[in-house]
């Protein structure tokens, strides 16, 4: 695998061919980049909404509507489509309920480890919730680790992709009851395959010059 190659075969995709479908192997693995993606402290922040259905993608392509009717199509023609949502809170019992899953899962190998575990989380969670106030962008800037995980491991399995911000989060929220279950939508992002007649398929790639962005100390 040629992680330049991939990177320069990827490009966020305008028009998806609504007849090519992702397979279901594909479909359990990017399932499994979803899941496994890192997250500062493990907090794992996300849930994620993923439609295949023709019913389902309907359901998204609400918060598609007026301003954001765009990006309608993409939603409609892709094979499967993520709604990224966010937690909107980090409160106590869902600090346990993490640490329990850890804990069951073996990542403790004695008690105090446990404890530890707990507490440096919670400080992390203090520290954006009081003094930086930003808990909430704290746990929304997980989610966008999560979508970048997505995009390259879908490029590598040769799967289009785009990210949409342009939706409708209100419309989305109720849509799905999002904000009674203590999340709310962040971002769309529509998988399947590049559609032929994609204009945005045939134009070049344009990077900032590695001379302008990294410093080599």
């Amino acid at each position: 695998m040629n992680l330049t190659e991939v990177m320069n075969w990827r490009y966020s995709t305008k028009e998806f061919n609504p007849d090519k479908k992702i397979s279901d192997e594909d479909f359990e693995q990017i399932k499994n980049l979803l899941q496994m993606c890192p997250s500062s402290t493990n907090i794992q922040p996300w849930h994620f909404i993923i439609a295949s259905s023709e019913e389902g993608k309907k359901r998204i392509a609400k918060g598609t509507q007026g301003f954001f009717i765009f990006n309608e199509a993409k939603v409609l023609n892709a094979s499967h489509v993520v709604l990224f949502c966010t937690r909107t809170t980090a409160d106590e019992e869902f600090m346990l309920h993490l640490l329990d899953k850890e804990d069951k899962d073996g990542r403790y190998g004695a008690p105090e480890f446990k404890e530890q575990m707990h507490g440096g989380r919670n400080v992390f969670a203090d520290i954006h919730k009081y003094d930086m106030k930003d808990l909430q962008h704290w746990m929304d800037k997980q989610v966008y680790i999560n979508i970048g995980n997505l995009l390259l491991g879908a490029g590598v399995m040769g799967i289009d992709a785009v990210p949409m911000e342009g939706i409708d989060m209100k419309a989305l929220d109720e849509e799905f009851g999002l904000r009674a279950k203590g999340f709310t939508s962040l971002v769309c992002v529509a998988l399947g395959y590049r559609a032929e007649g994609d204009f945005n398929a045939t134009l070049p790639k344009s990077r900032l010059s590695q001379e302008e962005i990294f410093t080599l100390l």
